[in-house]
């Protein structure tokens, strides 16, 4: 195909401020791939304004999905499993990709690699075209035929949440309780649910516990009722094993309260730095509780991810999100920080 020599892509300036604009196509060195895009997802995390702005400006998204249209000169790019990338395959790409080789990495401490933290996909991915650098080619997902390119763009943040559940040390008897029905915490509920799991839900909006409702929770509630709650079904221990979504201070305060003995209390999301955030650590060192991080997710997490979508398929729309025009990105954006959309996916071509 003719690639042309220019494009568009979706610019944030600020929260409030996302423009199209005029980039050139990049230009490919030895090992890369061109990806001409079809679908982008907008990250939750990209909603945190303290975020965004220490990053801004920037071609917005991380979560693209599309066909490859171009390789760089010299030997053939190839996936992790030696499969070679041909012109016309069908890709998930992670905007980060380890060196594999590391202590890190050996350790499967992925995202803690050097080469992952400097990795990135250029410009961005909600774009017409983006370049893959060669050492991100080793996280870049041949696409099964009956996945959609809706559903790719899933598979960033749904291996986010295969890292945060191996994180958190589920043990086959465990009670989940996810803080936040947003896509993210939805798709907590759903994988839980996959393995067996009895697990509950909260958030603020009726419409996102309807939701989690339909992917399997045994109930979710609202967050003033939710201790309440699951101490009712857990003969007054509470959960052992607390997802909490949002980065609040209020939200961790709540999932500490909410971890039964011996639980854990995954903070699958990060206070904005130099918050205070205080508890009464007596009292959660006397429950032997756990507090554990989960920051974004390596190659063993996007190939479980996918290999769960293609296997389980589970739909883009059964997680509440919502298609978009490339031209109308600035209004996604705007709706998901309104929390009027779950998860907006931008189809770009």
């Amino acid at each position: 195909m003719s690639i042309p020599g220019n494009m568009r892509a979706a610019v944030l300036y600020d929260i409030d401020d996302l423009r199209i604009e005029a980039q050139a196509v990049p230009q490919l060195e030895a090992g890369d791939l061109l990806v001409q895009i079809v679908a982008s997802g907008i990250c939750s995390g990209d909603l945190m304004p303290w975020y965004i702005r220490r990053k801004a400006p920037l071609v917005l998204g991380h979560e693209p999905a599309g066909i490859v249209v171009a390789r760089g000169p010299g030997e053939a790019a190839r996936a992790r499993d030696g499969r070679v990338f041909a012109l016309g395959d069908r890709v998930a790409i992670h905007h980060h990709a380890p060196c594999f080789v590391c202590r890190a990495c050996l350790r499967g401490d992925h995202v803690q690699c050097d080469t992952w933290k400097r990795t990135r996909i250029y410009p961005g991915g909600i774009a017409q075209y983006v370049r893959v650098p060669a050492a991100n080619v080793g996280d870049t997902l041949h696409l099964p035929d009956h996945v959609g390119f809706a559903e790719a763009v899933l598979v960033e943040p749904l291996g986010c949440v295969f890292k945060s559940m191996r994180r958190a040390r589920l043990r086959p008897d465990d009670v989940v309780y996810v803080i936040g029905l947003g896509v993210m915490g939805l798709l907590h509920i759903a994988v839980a649910r996959t393995r067996g799991h009895a697990v509950y839900g909260s958030d603020y909006q009726a419409d996102r516990q309807t939701q989690a409702r339909r992917l399997g929770a045994n109930a979710a509630f609202s967050p003033e009722a939710a201790l309440n709650e699951l101490r009712a079904v857990t003969e007054g221990r509470g959960a052992d094993v607390v997802i909490c979504g949002p980065g609040s201070a209020q939200a961790l305060s709540h999932a500490i309260e909410a971890c039964a003995p011996g639980g854990t209390v995954l903070m699958f999301t990060p206070l904005e730095p130099g918050q205070d955030f205080c508890f009464d650590q007596s009292a959660a060192y006397f429950r032997d509780i756990s507090l554990i991080a989960s920051y974004s997710c390596g190659p063993d997490d996007t190939s479980a991810a996918l290999a769960y979508l293609s296997s389980h398929q589970l739909s883009a729309v059964s997680v509440g999100a919502q298609a978009f025009a490339f031209e109308d990105t600035a209004e996604a954006y705007r709706a998901m920080r309104a929390g009027e959309v779950i998860k907006a996916i931008i189809e770009v071509t």
